[in-house]
Protein backbone atom coordinates (compact mmCIF):
# COMPACT_ATOMS: atom_id res chain seq x y z
CA UNK A 1 0.00 0.00 0.00
CA UNK A 2 2.74 2.57 1.14
CA UNK A 3 4.25 1.83 -2.84
CA UNK A 4 1.32 2.62 -4.37
CA UNK A 5 0.51 5.88 -2.86
CA UNK A 6 4.08 7.18 -2.47
CA UNK A 7 3.07 6.72 -6.91
CA UNK A 8 0.27 8.79 -6.59
CA UNK A 9 1.88 10.88 -4.69
CA UNK A 10 5.06 11.36 -7.44
CA UNK A 11 2.26 11.13 -10.16
CA UNK A 12 0.32 13.88 -8.62
CA UNK A 13 4.02 16.07 -9.44
CA UNK A 14 3.96 15.31 -12.75
CA UNK A 15 0.31 16.38 -13.02
CA UNK A 16 0.61 19.61 -11.31
CA UNK A 17 4.65 20.16 -13.19
CA UNK A 18 2.50 19.40 -16.71
CA UNK A 19 -0.79 21.89 -15.88
CA UNK A 20 1.53 24.27 -14.81
CA UNK A 21 -0.71 24.40 -11.31
CA UNK A 22 1.32 26.03 -8.19
CA UNK A 23 -1.35 25.37 -5.92
CA UNK A 24 -1.32 21.60 -7.03
CA UNK A 25 2.42 22.04 -6.61
CA UNK A 26 2.03 23.28 -3.33
CA UNK A 27 -0.29 20.54 -2.09
CA UNK A 28 2.43 17.60 -3.16
CA UNK A 29 5.95 19.45 -1.54
CA UNK A 30 6.54 20.18 2.23
CA UNK A 31 5.88 23.27 2.43
CA UNK A 32 9.08 23.43 5.36
CA UNK A 33 12.53 24.46 5.28
CA UNK A 34 13.29 20.91 4.51
CA UNK A 35 12.15 21.08 1.47
CA UNK A 36 14.77 20.70 -1.54
CA UNK A 37 14.87 21.10 -4.76
CA UNK A 38 17.70 21.21 -7.81
CA UNK A 39 16.70 21.82 -11.40
CA UNK A 40 18.77 20.69 -14.48
CA UNK A 41 21.58 23.71 -14.67
CA UNK A 42 20.23 25.07 -11.26
CA UNK A 43 21.89 25.91 -8.11
CA UNK A 44 20.73 24.01 -5.14
CA UNK A 45 17.02 25.46 -3.48
CA UNK A 46 16.90 25.29 -0.16
CA UNK A 47 13.36 26.16 1.94
CA UNK A 48 9.69 25.49 0.52
CA UNK A 49 10.23 29.26 -0.03
CA UNK A 50 12.42 29.32 -2.60
CA UNK A 51 11.29 25.64 -3.96
CA UNK A 52 7.77 27.57 -4.64
CA UNK A 53 9.49 30.51 -6.47
CA UNK A 54 11.27 28.86 -8.99
CA UNK A 55 8.35 26.74 -9.61
CA UNK A 56 6.43 30.33 -10.13
CA UNK A 57 8.97 31.36 -12.91
CA UNK A 58 9.47 28.07 -14.39
CA UNK A 59 5.44 28.04 -14.82
CA UNK A 60 5.32 31.38 -16.24
CA UNK A 61 8.09 30.24 -18.80
CA UNK A 62 7.51 29.59 -22.51
CA UNK A 63 6.71 26.27 -23.82
CA UNK A 64 4.70 23.27 -22.58
CA UNK A 65 5.93 21.14 -19.74
CA UNK A 66 4.96 17.50 -20.96
CA UNK A 67 6.89 14.36 -19.45
CA UNK A 68 6.80 10.85 -20.26
CA UNK A 69 8.03 9.06 -17.21
CA UNK A 70 10.24 5.87 -17.89
CA UNK A 71 12.06 3.63 -15.91
CA UNK A 72 10.51 4.62 -12.71
CA UNK A 73 11.26 2.38 -9.78
CA UNK A 74 9.92 3.24 -5.97
CA UNK A 75 11.40 2.14 -2.41
CA UNK A 76 10.07 2.63 1.28
CA UNK A 77 11.73 2.43 3.88
CA UNK A 78 9.76 3.59 7.06
CA UNK A 79 8.73 6.85 6.76
CA UNK A 80 10.96 7.78 3.82
CA UNK A 81 10.66 6.93 0.31
CA UNK A 82 11.81 7.96 -2.82
CA UNK A 83 11.47 7.16 -6.65
CA UNK A 84 13.83 7.11 -9.36
CA UNK A 85 13.26 7.23 -12.74
CA UNK A 86 13.74 9.54 -16.00
CA UNK A 87 11.69 11.88 -17.27
CA UNK A 88 11.57 12.60 -21.42
CA UNK A 89 10.89 15.88 -22.13
CA UNK A 90 8.37 16.40 -24.81
CA UNK A 91 8.64 20.21 -25.56
CA UNK A 92 8.99 22.69 -28.11
CA UNK A 93 11.61 24.62 -26.68
CA UNK A 94 13.56 21.04 -25.43
CA UNK A 95 13.64 17.54 -25.76
CA UNK A 96 15.70 15.18 -23.63
CA UNK A 97 16.31 12.93 -20.60
CA UNK A 98 16.17 14.13 -17.18
CA UNK A 99 17.28 11.20 -14.59
CA UNK A 100 15.52 12.36 -11.39
CA UNK A 101 15.44 11.29 -7.95
CA UNK A 102 12.07 12.25 -5.90
CA UNK A 103 12.31 11.87 -2.30
CA UNK A 104 9.16 11.96 -0.30
CA UNK A 105 8.51 11.60 3.38
CA UNK A 106 5.60 10.19 5.63
CA UNK A 107 3.68 13.11 7.04
CA UNK A 108 0.30 13.85 9.19
CA UNK A 109 -1.20 14.33 5.84
CA UNK A 110 0.54 11.57 3.48
CA UNK A 111 3.74 11.77 1.25
CA UNK A 112 5.26 14.42 0.95
CA UNK A 113 8.06 15.32 -1.48
CA UNK A 114 10.97 16.29 0.36
CA UNK A 115 13.32 16.65 -2.20
CA UNK A 116 13.48 16.94 -6.11
CA UNK A 117 16.92 16.25 -7.97
CA UNK A 118 16.90 16.20 -11.72
CA UNK A 119 20.24 15.95 -13.90
CA UNK A 120 20.47 15.84 -17.62
CA UNK A 121 20.95 12.19 -19.25
CA UNK A 122 24.37 13.13 -21.34
CA UNK A 123 25.36 9.66 -21.47
CA UNK A 124 23.95 6.29 -21.97
CA UNK A 125 26.15 3.48 -21.35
Amino acid sequence: MDADDVMAANQAFYDAHEQRDLAAMAAVWDNSDRAVCVHPGWPILRGWLAVEESWRGIFGGPGRNQFIVTNDVVAVEGDLAWVTLDENLVDVAATGTIAATNLFARTASGWKLVLHHGSPVMFRG
